[in-house]
């Protein structure tokens, strides 16, 4: 696991270069998380670029960036997002990975004061069409765990006036951009 990767290929995927601009233009451009903009520009969001290449691996990982962040000042970091891009590139996977993810925050005791959000390019709400444009809010170019402190979402959701509209606030957001409309705001 680095924070900051090799030189690569000229025509390598740019991992974190591709979250960045995700969360510059979707995340915070689209307002699909107000509470992000406020910890991203303070510089408190940590990236870190996973090389696990097994669930096994990145489980690991999981434990020692939420051990991090525990130990860590919010002020410091508020937040941690570990893309993995060569492990669960399978959404199905993935999602099943997502209940060692919570296991993992159990075993560590840290349930009620840390939690794991997730986010993957093939990201589908049960019962939704692949193509629902409503899967958008949680789609990310690559595989990544965004690891929460649970009272800065307390105090981000209590500051805000009422927090049951942002769901239904990205969703019309969405609709009107598009699947088009998204795809372009992401390319370079």
């Amino acid at each position: 696991m680095t924070d900051l990767p090799a030189p690569a290929a000229p025509d390598a995927p740019d991992y974190l270069g591709d979250t960045r601009r995700w969360i510059e233009r979707a995340v915070i451009g689209l307002n699909l998380c107000p509470f992000a903009k406020a910890v991203y520009v303070k510089q408190q969001v940590r990236l870190v670029l996973s090389d696990a290449s097994t669930p096994e691996a990145l489980l690991e990982e999981l434990a020692e960036e939420l051990l991090r962040l525990r130990d860590t000042s919010a002020e410091e970091i508020d937040t941690t997002l570990i893309v993995h891009p060569h492990v669960l590139e399978d959404f199905l996977d993935y999602n099943d990975f997502l209940d060692n993810a919570d296991a993992a925050v159990e075993a560590l005791d840290l349930q009620g004061i840390l939690q794991v959000a997730s986010f993957h390019p093939h990201y589908q709400f049960a019962g939704a069409a692949p193509d629902d444009v409503g899967n958008f809010t949680n789609r990310s170019p690559w595989p990544t765990l965004h690891l929460l402190r649970e009272d800065s979402v307390e105090r981000a959701v209590a500051a805000f006036p009422d927090p049951d509209v942002i769901v239904e606030r990205n969703l019309d957001t969405l609709q009107k951009l598009g699947a088009d409309g998204w795809h372009q705001l992401l390319r370079e």
